[in-house]
């Protein structure tokens, strides 16, 4: 009596196994046409095999995952072997797709249980807010990739475009260690030009305030922070009310001086004033809410790599401080945040200059 083959789903391994078999497909026909000189505008022998590899990767009754794992394997050798420049970014795109599943996976498990539990984004610990953090930025970057990869054989384009402007498409996961250093320079660089603006702004509002006390010790803090000196964290602490209200609270300060600190968050500084002040004050907030969740983990729970992310996210340029330094630098920062209230929070956007631009002292 024979048996009647009958077909079977195939399980999550192995649709992403044949996903990523699709995009090295892709990838594959892309390098082609580049290194024909036709940037992406492949010939129709080549549009038509990814056509049948995009039929076939839906699929799946008959198609064993082993054969499929051969045949990526084999792959990755030719392309290896053929163009070994080109393998390091896609060995690069791969694992940070893998990353990036992993991410939405764990983020989406993070949301169910604040719905669960009804708890908010500030009552979160410090790695599950921080993880939310990052794919929520993820996603807004991604997006325009994303609406340009609709149409039908988009795709190459896409990974064209990708590979040609890797830190304006892609985020951090897809991105080689060389990149993250280098991006991650130019990114501080560009926070690091609007530094004299922000601390000309402050000098400006010292007529402004009332209180010849506090007059006076925010007058002499940016005197030395002018001078090369680095403050202490006392000598913010005393012009911390300048910051909760007139004239240096998130929704009191001149508007050329609250674009000077979206500028230096990297954000958009031409929106119209009521929306970039908006934005400017929600990242103070989440600055703040990430502040007292490290605080309550401990600066010692961190890997090295953690520490460092920390203090970029603060201000801090970290390429040329150990990491002995940087635990130091955010251990200050973290005692004056722990005093910091939410109507104060202004204080820690103009901290990552007070704080940061001298940093160590000489």
């Amino acid at each position: 009596m024979h048996r009647v083959a009958t077909s079977r789903p195939l399980g999550d391994t192995a649709i992403m196994a044949m996903c990523g078999t699709h995009i090295r497909s892709c990838i594959a026909l892309t390098a082609m046409c580049a290194k024909q000189g036709r940037y992406g505008i492949c010939s129709s022998s080549q549009a038509a095999v990814l056509a049948v590899s995009t039929l076939r990767m839906y699929s799946t009754s008959h198609v064993k995952y082993g054969i499929l794992q051969r045949a990526n394997d084999q792959f990755e050798r030719f392309l290896d072997h053929r163009f070994p420049s080109f393998y390091i970014y896609y060995h690069t795109f791969m694992k940070g797709f893998k990353l990036l599943v992993e991410d939405m996976t764990e983020a989406r498990k993070i949301k169910v249980k604040m719905d669960k539990t009804g708890i908010s984004y500030k009552e979160l610990p410090y790695r599950e807010m921080e993880r939310l953090r990052l794919v929520r930025k993820d996603i807004i970057k991604a997006i325009p990739l994303i609406v340009i990869s609709l149409p039908p054989f988009a795709i190459c384009l896409v990974f064209l475009l990708m590979y040609l402007f890797p830190r304006q498409l892609l985020f951090h996961h897809f991105w080689t260690p060389q990149q993250q250093r280098d991006f991650k320079k130019l990114y501080h660089q560009q926070r690091a030009r609007h530094h004299y603006s922000i601390l000309t702004g402050m000098e400006s509002t010292v007529p402004r305030v009332e209180a010849w006390m506090l007059r006076s010790h925010l007058l002499s803090l940016c005197t030395k922070v002018r001078s090369g000196a680095h403050p202490s964290v006392s000598d913010l602490q005393l012009v911390q009310p300048v910051f909760s209200g007139h004239p240096l609270g998130l929704y009191n300060m001149r508007s050329s001086h609250m674009r000077s600190l979206s500028a230096q968050l990297l954000l958009t500084p031409w929106l119209p004033a009521f929306m970039a002040r908006g934005r400017v004050g929600a990242k103070a907030l989440e600055l703040l809410h990430l502040d007292r969740a490290l605080g309550s983990l401990g600066v010692d729970q961190l890997s090295d790599a953690e520490v460092d992310e920390a203090c970029y996210l603060r201000g801090l340029d970290t390429s040329c401080l150990s990491a002995g330094q940087c635990r130091q630098w955010l251990q200050q920062w973290l005692q004056l945040s722990s005093s910091v209230r939410e109507s104060e929070s202004s204080l820690l956007l103009h901290s990552m200059v007070l704080l940061s631009v001298n940093y160590p002292a000489p």
